[in-house]
This record gives C-alpha cells, structure tokens and sequence, in this order.
C-alpha cells in the first residue's frame, strides 16, 4: 500500500470519471477549466486521500485477477462500496477553492 497503489488509483478511468462526475455536481469548473480537466490536473491529490489506499488494496486481495482473457479484471474504481460516494464527495469538497471575500 502506499505510492505504487495511489498512482494506480489516479490513473483509473472509472475513479477518474467518478471525481469528474462529483465535481461537476459541486460546480467545480469554468469553461476554462471543466471538470474532467479538474479531476485530471487534481488526481494525484484526491488520489492520496487517508484509507483510499487501504480500501484498494483490500479489494484487491479479495478479487484477484484469475489472469483469463475473457474473464474482464476487477475494477475496484467502478466498485461503489471500495470508495464510495461519500468518500469522493469529501474529498472533492476539501479541494475546493475557496471563494474569494467579495
């Protein structure tokens, strides 16, 4: 656990659809800057959010890849219960930039 699984987190297109998503619903994003452009730019940080790692890992162990063609490998980004909702919505909150004072 650690760097190695963090970086796979960044890189998996399901956990990076489903910041995206999370995102978009918190307004993050400007035409300049949508929202998958934000989860792509922020995905080493929200990657590295306390116990994600963990819950990977532990998915993992639990659902090895058999190594068969046409058996399709468990995607743990696509797995609501490893990091679920809750989790990505508060992660995604405090990476918000705050307003600034008008």
């Amino acid at each position: 656990m650690g760097y190695l699984t963090q970086n796979e987190i960044a890189n998996n297109a399901s956990m990076m659809n489903r910041i995206a998503q999370a995102a978009a619903e918190q307004n993050i994003g400007t035409p300049v800057l949508d929202a998958d452009r934000w989860a792509y730019d922020n995905r080493r940080d929200w990657a590295a959010a306390p116990g994600w790692d963990d819950a990977w890992e532990s998915y993992k162990a639990s659902h090895p890849d058999d190594g068969d063609p046409e058996t399709p490998a468990p995607d743990p980004g696509a797995d609501e219960g490893v990091i679920t909702d809750g989790m990505i919505l508060s992660q995604v909150q405090a990476m918000m930039t705050p307003e600034p004072p008008a």
